[in-house]
């Protein structure tokens, strides 16, 4: 009966990534594709069309955006939506924070190791986010955002420089080390 027990719980520990990782994709799947339901004549709505015309927009979007014409104009928006009240603080966290990830400056760029306290040999990873704080009359710290395990949430904390060694290693395997609480590695 052991036995039995242990081929089940085998089979969990294989089959339950396959299948949220399938069923989070589906579900992906289907949210983007229901953002435009685009019926075709004759034949009704056909389960893909949204999801292929909304990657379509958003890759013309980012045409739009690298073309020297239109780029003023998107540019105005950006400049609008960053002077209204309650919209700019949340269109400036998404915007800076998918910037941090994917655009051209990465801020997650620089991995470190970060002793928790002078006094203790406790440390976390994390990655600089502002090498200086001077303009806090804070110079000698630096801002240190620490990711959660098993979440897409973090702390910004500020520590001492010299509480803060930069490591020498890949900023995303890194970040998935952290993420993955340690159980991920290269």
């Amino acid at each position: 009966m052991k036995k039995l027990g242990r081929y089940f719980l085998n089979g969990l520990i294989f089959i339950v990534p396959i299948v949220l990782t399938l069923y989070i994709f589906y579900i992906v799947f289907v949210k983007i594709d229901s953002l435009l339901k685009i019926p075709l004549p004759g034949i009704g709505i056909i389960p893909g069309v949204g999801f292929i015309a909304t990657i379509a927009l958003i890759t013309l979007i980012g045409m739009l955006v690298s073309n020297f014409i239109t780029r003023k104009f998107l540019f105005l928006m950006d400049k609008l939506l960053n002077r209204l009240p309650l919209v700019k603080l949340l269109y400036s966290s998404i915007k800076d924070l998918i910037n941090a990830f994917f655009g051209d400056k990465k801020t997650f760029s620089q991995p470190v190791i970060v002793r928790l306290s002078s006094d203790s040999h406790a440390h976390a990873l994390g990655f600089v986010t502002c090498d200086s704080l001077a303009s806090f009359d804070l110079p000698e710290y630096v801002a240190v955002y620490l990711p959660q395990s098993y979440n897409f949430a973090g702390n910004l904390l500020v520590f001492p420089r010299e509480q803060v060694q930069v490591l020498n290693a890949n900023s995303s395997e890194v970040m998935t080390f952290i993420v993955s609480g340690g159980v991920a590695s290269s």
